[in-house]
């Protein structure tokens, strides 16, 4: 799923920011309000304490959503994708990778990877209920209010049922659910045609979404208004989803084989590391009028980038004989890094191009070979786009 605006931090895991939306709130409480009185039947207790499992569970749910969204996060670094944080908002989470796959399976590995740890948890819910009771937890699955359960059961029994219903519900092959991606990644390999498995995957999230749309009419005009309503704006989310992506693939089959080496500037003014500060505020920063500059060493490899800022620091501060390598932090030199053979379209969602505004495009053994800027790759995606006539 996707989602927009801003969220607030709630926690940070693995390096990873987790954040809710406002809209996350809205149905965080109206979930605890209308579990509360079903918990309080099914335990047989006081309104006090239906009230708090049923905040226990509504977390414990939410939580199970965030190490869903996990396992789409971790798996996309191991795989060189960066994630930007993940976000609760009014329909789930959703983990917000800095750029698409490149390949069917990364796609795959990574769509499967939530639901796997759903399964996980689902599962794992079903089996600590066994034990802890004679069906009980069963009960609580099967949504049956008859008879007093103990509140880890009930706990148990709700959150294997939810995970379940997560589960089937993400995996339907509709894009952009988990299992449209799965189906996506599949035809892809298949066929070996990204563009051909995004539109049949969307199509048929297109199908799915006004379905949903549909049921969720039938049953608000059937008096449960609250889940028509919501089952209905959650197709409409998704076929939203699933036409922008048939839409855009319209448009990146028109960019398809450009990469980073098309469109470059491939003679940049690049500082040696052996230049002096002194040297590089006369010859550089003060002749060309720009920010910064790539630094390269004595076979051309690329070594980082230095600002005017930091050379005029070091200047004032008495050090003009200081060589530019010096100011060159190499733990920094990878944000600026892009291969020359990358696809163009990959740099659309490059969000290091966006805070930098420019990137150094590599060869294999590091060299530097040209510089990519917004502006440049803005030109390109104006190229391509279809002309209208006068």
């Amino acid at each position: 799923m996707f989602t927009g605006g801003g969220s607030i931090q709630i926690a940070r895991i693995f390096g990873i920011r987790i954040g809710a939306s406002p809209s996350w709130f809205v149905v965080l409480f109206v979930l605890i309000y209308l579990l509360s009185d079903y918990f309080q039947s099914k335990l047989g207790g006081s309104s006090t304490e239906g009230y708090l499992v049923a905040v226990v569970a509504v977390l414990l749910f939410f939580g199970s959503i965030v190490l869903h969204e996990l396992g789409h996060a971790l798996v996309a670094q191991r795989l060189g994708i960066k994630i930007s944080g993940i976000d609760l908002w009014f329909f789930g989470g959703i983990a917000k990778m800095s750029r698409d796959t490149d390949s069917p399976g990364a796609e795959f590995k990574i769509a499967a990877a939530g639901p796997a740890v759903t399964l996980v948890i689902a599962a794992a819910c079903v089996g600590l209920g066994a034990l802890l009771s004679d069906g009980d937890a069963l009960d609580v699955m099967l949504l049956e209010s008859a008879g007093d359960v103990a509140p880890a059961v009930a706990l148990l029994g709700f959150l294997a049922l939810w995970n379940g219903a997560l589960l089937i519900f993400n995996l339907v092959p509709a894009f952009p659910l988990d299992g449209g991606r799965i189906m996506r990644a599949i035809v892809w390999a298949l066929t070996r045609d990204r563009h051909k498995a995004t539109r049949l995957s969307g199509r048929i999230g297109e199908g799915f979404a006004y379905l949903l749309i549909a049921v969720g009419i039938f049953l608000a005009a059937s008096g449960d208004a609250f889940s028509g309503i919501y089952l209905a704006v959650i197709g409409w989310f998704l076929a939203q989803g699933a036409r922008a992506a048939v839409a855009s693939t319209a448009f990146t089959e028109r960019i398809d084989g450009i990469t980073v080496a098309d469109i470059m500037d491939s003679e940049p003014v690049a500082m040696a590391a052996s230049v002096t500060l002194l040297r590089a505020q006369d010859e550089f920063f003060l002749r060309y009028r720009w920010e910064s500059f790539p630094v390269v060493d004595e076979a051309g490899r690329f070594l980082g980038v230095v600002s005017e800022r930091r050379v005029d620091e070091e200047i004032v501060a008495g050090r003009p004989a200081l060589e530019v390598s010096e100011l060159v932090e190499a733990a920094d030199a990878a944000r600026w890094i892009v291969p020359a053979d990358r696809p163009l379209e990959s740099l659309l969602s490059d969000e290091h191009l966006r805070s930098n505004g420019a990137l150094m495009a590599v060869d294999a053994d590091g060299v530097l070979r040209g510089v990519v800027t917004i502006e440049q790759v803005r030109r390109a995606l104006s190229a391509a786009l279809p002309q209208r006539l006068a």
